[in-house]
């Protein structure tokens, strides 16, 4: 069960996860003991399954990103899911309802590098067909 005071951990530590046990018990206002007892329950139930990196806006704005809508041949969903995950490329895989199967999210460094990640997710024996949208702009992201 999350406390309120586990929300207000996980709101502070989505904010910055770098933020030192110090840092978050002044926060919270909670012993340093109480917030890494806190964010070690948290990790081995699951709650947290790791710390990651936001790329700055800088070098995000030097990026191209697309959503590339994926159909796949039935038979072969798991291959392609298993070959998909392993382009480092794709930043996220979701499954979804409609005429595709997936969408994954890829991030290239320039137009010529995402048409080659491009050419290579669909020339995976387990891809039918894709069809992708160039990211333009970010209005907001939460």
């Amino acid at each position: 069960m999350i406390t309120p005071q586990d929300e207000k951990l996980l709101s502070v530590l989505k904010t910055n996860a770098r933020a030192s046990i110090s840092d978050l018990a002044r926060m919270l206002d909670l012993s340093r003991s109480t917030v890494q007892s806190r964010m070690l329950k948290l990790e081995e139930t699951g709650v947290i399954k790791g710390y990651s990196v936001d790329y700055g806006d800088d070098y995000l704005s030097k990026m191209v990103s697309a959503h590339v809508s994926i159909k796949v041949r039935q038979k072969l969903t798991t291959k392609t899911n298993v070959e998909l995950k392993q382009i480092d490329a794709i930043s996220q895989l979701y499954a979804i309802s409609g005429e595709f199967d997936l969408i994954a999210v890829v991030q290239a460094q320039n137009l010529e590098q995402l048409s080659h990640l491009l050419d290579d997710i669909g020339n995976l024996d387990g891809v039918e067909r894709t069809t992708s949208s160039v990211i333009l702009e970010t209005k907001f992201k939460r």
